[in-house]
């Protein structure tokens, strides 16, 4: 089994591969991948401006508006309001995809995952969820609140942003003191 514990206070600002903005990358894999080399990808973004999204040939994404009053997503043409706290939306990487704030700045998380190769489910939990990863594959779980525990690995707690990332084995189930995103990858 391998699992690492993703410290939010370790995670440092970088600028979006179009300049537009900053972000905080969560996991990679493989792990250390660049923009270009990314099976999948998991990241923190604060948006605080109108304007265009990175455009990423062959990737599709999820968006996940974990903060603020959310977005009017425009991908390829097609307006897709965004407005539903801790509702996964799935849109491709590689059209021209435009945000507008709908009334304030936003924490969005996103995971972009290759669709050639991968497959990428996404979702919002409360309670307690066993981590299980598919065979091959990888599970993250990225705590909304405080007081989350890794129950399994000595009783990890995870705080607001921290992040538990396994492949092989379970590491153990998670509790929630709130809500947690669920992200589990798999050969696509």
């Amino acid at each position: 089994m391998t699992a690492r514990v993703l410290r939010a206070a370790d995670r440092a600002p970088v600028p979006w591969k179009n300049g537009g903005g900053l972000t905080r990358e969560v996991a990679t894999g493989p792990g250390g991948a660049g923009a270009d080399a990314f099976a999948w990808r998991v990241s923190l973004a604060d948006v605080t401006a109108d304007g265009p999204f990175s455009v990423f040939p062959g990737v599709d994404r999820t968006l996940t508006v974990v903060e603020g009053p959310g977005m009017d997503l425009v991908v390829g043409g097609e307006h897709h309001i965004v407005d539903e706290p801790l509702w996964p939306h799935d849109f491709p990487g590689d059209l021209p995809t435009d945000g507008f704030l709908l009334g304030g700045p936003v924490v969005n998380l996103n995971v972009m995952y290759r669709r050639a190769s991968t497959r990428a489910e996404t979702a919002v939990v409360c309670g307690t969820v066993r981590l299980l990863p598919p065979p091959g594959g990888a599970v993250l779980a990225l705590s909304l609140d405080d007081g989350a525990v890794l129950e399994g690995a000595d009783g990890v707690r995870l705080d607001r942003y921290d992040a538990v990332l396994a492949a092989g084995a379970s590491p153990g189930v998670l509790r929630t003191m709130g809500q947690a995103v669920l992200i589990t990858f798999s050969d696509g």
